[in-house]
Order: structure tokens, then C-alpha cells, then sequence
């Protein structure tokens, strides 16, 4: 800006010498085009002082680009991540820690959201089908990607999704299992198969948490087979306790009993799915 002004002044006295000379145009001329160029040059400052303030004031907002469920997984582990998706299910509330943990899915995959700050009057709008934005950190515990330590808001306007289960049988023991991780899945056909106790020769349908260290409303373990391979699924208490259908379920089933499962599809060291569901087929 000095040198402008400078620029203005040299010029300004170079028209005032000609004037004198017999002509005031070629002044008036001269120092139109130097304020101009001053005045071009504080117009050029101001507006990039107001995109400045734009830039800064969309910081201050803590705005974030809402991730596909492709670009989520594509994440970085412990990164900050926003994503847009529809509550399926409540796991559990915290309230003395505000925080809760609950299922989400879209129509291209799905989430979890563990420990996210929620009010009670929040927890209790988050009714399945419930499209909210989600911004925390992805994580991995075990083998469970979720996001952790988030915040959430509800999406106004936004339409409604509740999934259906998709099939998962076919995939029990393949690597491609994994890629539905935290979806609303399903089971067919499948034979519940013994569990047991250390120490104990006896063999169980399920287990009160998944060394029968527990008692009824702990979380119940029962192993089933499908094509000559073992896999242990839950019924997590937090998500249905021993009021619900499902817990009651499991607690009656028969060691060589068919059964239909239905549930979310947890990873903890391999497939782990939260059951919500079960039927005996036969």
C-alpha cells in the first residue's frame, strides 16, 4: 500500500508542473488513474479480508464434510470422521456419563457409535429410524471399527430407514464377513451346538456370560454350527435384557436344535453378532 500512495504523490506533482504548462487535463487525468489504482488495490484487500473471515469463521464452526460409507471406511484409523446415517437399534445409556451407544446404517452400510455424548431427552428421541449426524473418531477395538467419543445432532427433515436383515450364512467363516460389520443381518439354519464350562463335563445350549461366570441379566453365550464349523454368537444384555423375547428365546433352546438368528452383526476377535432374534426352525 506505501508504494501505491507514493506512486499517487509522484504523479499528483508531475500533473501539476504540466497544468502550469498550459493544459489541466492531463493532471486531472493522471491522478484519476492513481486513485483508482489505490482504491482497486483497497477493494482487492478488503475482499480478501472477507474470505479470510469466511475461512476463519468456518473453522470456528467445527464444519465437516459428511463421509459416504465408502470414505468412512477409507478413514484413518483415529481420525475425526462426520457421518450421516439411521439409528437401528439403543444399545445403552450411560447417565451419569450423558453417553450413549447405538447402531447405525444407511442404505450402504453401517456403523457403531460407542459413548457418544447424548442427553437423557435426546436418548429418548433416538427412535429407530432416526437419520442424525454423527461426528467423532474412528476406532478399532478388538476388530471392531466404530466411532468413539462423538457428538450428534438430529437431521431436520431428514426421511426415515430401518433395514432389513440381510443374509449372512453363506459368508459365516469367509473373510468377506467382515465387510458387513455392525449391519442388521441374518442366519439360517442353524444347529445350536454344546457349550461348556472349564471344569465341568457337562454341555450347555448357552452360558450365562461366556464362561458361566454369571447369572440371569448377565449377557448370554451360545455356540451354533453351520457346515461342520463352530461360532459363538450373544445376546448383550445392554441391547436386550432378560425382559425380551429373545433372551427368553435362548434361555430355552436345546443342544441339536435348528434355529434362525437375527441380530447386529459385532465384531470382538472375529464375528460376534449382538443377537435380537431367534426361532427354532425345528
Amino acid at each position: 500500500m506505501k508504494k501505491f500512495v507514493s506512486a499517487a504523490l509522484a504523479l499528483c506533482l508531475a500533473g501539476a508542473l504540466t497544468a502550469c504548462a498550459g493544459g489541466a487535463s492531463s493532471s486531472e487525468s493522471t491522478v484519476d488513474e492513481s486513485s483508482s489504482a489505490v482504491s482497486s488495490e483497497s477493494t482487492s484487500s478488503e475482499a480478501s479480508s472477507d474470505e479470510t473471515s469466511a475461512a476463519d469463521s468456518t473453522a470456528e464452526t467445527g464444519d465437516a464434510a459428511v463421509l459416504s460409507y465408502d470414505e468412512y471406511m477409507a478413514a484413518d484409523l483415529d481420525t475425526e470422521v462426520t457421518i450421516e446415517a439411521y439409528v437401528q437399534a439403543k444399545q445403552a445409556y450411560y447417565a451419569e456419563q450423558q453417553t450413549a451407544t447405538v447402531y447405525l446404517q444407511d442404505q450402504d452400510g453401517a456403523y457403531f457409535a460407542y459413548d457418544m455424548a447424548c442427553s437423557e431427552e435426546d436418548y429418548d428421541k433416538l427412535t429407530p429410524g432416526t437419520l442424525i449426524r454423527v461426528t467423532g473418531y474412528k476406532s478399532e477395538w478388538s476388530g471392531e471399527v466404530e466411532i468413539m467419543d462423538g457428538s450428534f445432532t438430529f437431521v431436520e427433515g431428514g426421511d426415515t430407514f430401518i433395514a432389513e436383515p440381510a443374509d449372512m450364512t453363506e459368508l459365516l467363516g469367509t473373510d468377506e464377513l467382515a465387510a458387513h460389520q455392525n449391519e442388521f443381518v441374518s442366519f439360517t439354519g442353524l444347529t445350536v451346538a454344546p457349550s461348556t464350562i472349564e471344569g465341568d463335563d457337562a454341555e450347555y445350549a448357552f452360558l450365562y456370560n461366556y464362561d458361566g461366570s454369571g447369572s440371569d441379566g448377565d449377557d448370554l453365550y451360545f455356540n451354533v454350527s453351520y457346515n461342520d464349523q463352530t461360532y459363538t454368537f450373544v445376546v448383550e444384555s445392554y441391547l436386550c435384557d432378560n425382559t425380551t423375547d429373545v433372551y427368553n428365546a435362548v434361555k430355552n433352546l436345546e443342544v441339536g436344535q435348528t434355529i434362525d438368528c437375527q441380530g447386529f452383526l459385532y465384531w470382538y476377535e472375529g464375528a460376534n453378532p449382538h443377537i435380537t432374534s431367534v426361532t427354532v426352525a425345528g
